[in-house]
């Protein structure tokens, strides 16, 4: 009797050595097969997933408690917990921009945009078309919009089309109202009517 309830312990104690085993073998046999790197590489990921998505945006932004700009898009992606916080409008925007009086400075169109929020800086790429408060048009592929020093500017080719002509070169830089600015390189000056060459320089 003593015999068979010692053998008796002995397969339970066994049983249990084994189960043990298995179960270190489970929780540590994943780090050896390079899991740790699979669990980082999960880490890096969750950093590219927005904090916020929302769609069918048509919404208003203030400044210093006053309207500034309104937004179309449909998608708004937020990335808030990351070194550099941005937003993200993958799917196109229209954007519009207020002075003071609540009057359109300017609409803006683009393909894809990114704000920095800490930065202020816009980046918009992609058939990038301005319309400034006095109809002047601007077309380009690139175009950079630094709400802290109140500069918009590009280092690609652009389009500006005004009343009677149309000012085309490389590199660009204005004020926020699209009232001053300069085109770099120029490529020419053309008149509206006939789209002809007319001057090879352009001051403004």
């Amino acid at each position: 009797m003593s015999v068979r309830h010692n053998e008796k312990n002995h397969r339970m104690l066994l049983n249990i050595t084994v189960a043990l085993s298995a179960t270190v073998m489970l929780l540590f046999l994943p780090a050896c097969n390079g899991q740790k790197k699979n669990l980082a590489d999960a880490v890096r990921e969750q950093d590219s997933i927005p904090d916020m998505r929302t769609t069918g945006v048509q919404t208003f932004i203030s400044d210093s408690g006053l309207i500034r700009y309104k937004i179309i898009t449909s998608e708004w992606l937020v990335y808030s917990r990351i070194d550099s916080p941005y937003w993200a409008f993958k799917k196109g925007i229209y954007l519009e921009k207020f002075d003071t009086l609540f009057r359109v400075d300017a609409s803006i169109k683009a393909d894809t945009a990114y704000y920095y929020d800490r930065k202020k800086l816009w980046e918009l790429r992609g058939n990038v078309h301005i319309r400034s408060q006095k109809g002047d048009k601007f077309d380009t592929q690139l175009l950079y919009w630094d709400q802290g020093k109140e500069q918009i500017y590009s280092d690609r080719f652009i389009r500006i089309e005004q009343v009677d002509k149309v000012l085309t070169g490389y590199g660009f830089e204005s004020n926020q109202q699209m009232t001053e600015y300069q085109i770099f390189n120029n490529t020419g000056i053309f008149t509206v009517e006939d789209t002809a060459p007319v001057d090879s320089t352009q001051q403004h």
